[in-house]
């Protein structure tokens, strides 16, 4: 879900060795609203300098425009969810390597389905989110992420860590995007299986006097709101 940069920013360096389990270190991090991930950073595709992820990154905006067949550039890009199923992904990866994989993390459909609101037009911003599922579901998802020799940094009890996208369809309203589920995240969600229980937007609107409006919620930005 992230890369070898963001662990470094985060404090979670791999060790000379360059494999560690980073589960114990996130767990000593302050405890809010955004749990162990108060201050885990968004995941961001790598990028090789070269033709392979320019190549990657055209087709992926091509692609999207293709899909949205001229329709409102605020439909959620759920081709992305077709093209690639979600589930584990090894970090870093590269654009030629995350437009190409036929499974992916929530990770990497944030960024995909950020590039591709950007280049619609669309003043979109990266999200993470805090949701609750079952210890049974979390204890599957930890089984599968282990076996493919993957980080399960992002399970926690009965809590999961996932990423998004926030994009305004106002002056100061906002939507949320889970291009994993390939759906808009509902305002009035109840508290039960899949919910939310937190939420992040990073983003940078200095001409804004409070937070975004989400529903009848409020989220201030750059930090976690416990919804």
């Amino acid at each position: 879900m992230y890369l070898a940069e963001d662990k470094s920013k985060a404090g979670l360096a791999p060790t000379e060795g360059g494999q560690r389990d980073y589960t114990d270190d996130l767990i000593t991090l302050p405890i809010s609203s955004g749990g162990k991930w108060e201050h885990f950073p968004n995941s961001h595709i790598s990028h090789h300098q070269a033709a392979c992820c320019d190549i990657a990154h055209a087709w992926l905006l091509a692609f999207d425009f293709a899909q949205l067949n001229g329709g409102d550039v605020l439909t959620g890009p759920r081709w992305m969810r077709e093209h690639s199923s979600w589930g584990p992904s090894a970090w870093p990866i590269h654009w030629c390597e995350a437009v190409d994989a036929k499974i992916v993390d929530c990770g990497v459909h944030a960024a995909m389905a950020h590039e591709a609101f950007v280049a619609r037009g669309v003043r979109a911003f990266r999200a993470q989110f805090v949701q609750r599922y079952s210890g049974a579901a979390a204890a599957s998802w930890r089984r599968n992420w282990n076996k493919e020799g993957v980080s399960d940094h992002w399970i926690d009890g009965d809590a999961i860590y996932h990423e998004g996208n926030a994009v305004l369809v106002g002056n100061d309203e906002v939507k949320l995007w889970d291009g994993s589920a390939g759906w808009w995240i509902n305002p009035r969600g109840d508290g039960g299986y899949g919910s939310l229980s937190a939420v992040r937007i990073e983003a940078d609107l200095p001409e804004l006097a409070g937070p975004l409006r989400w529903g009848e919620r409020r989220i201030a930005l750059n930090q976690w709101v416990a919804v």
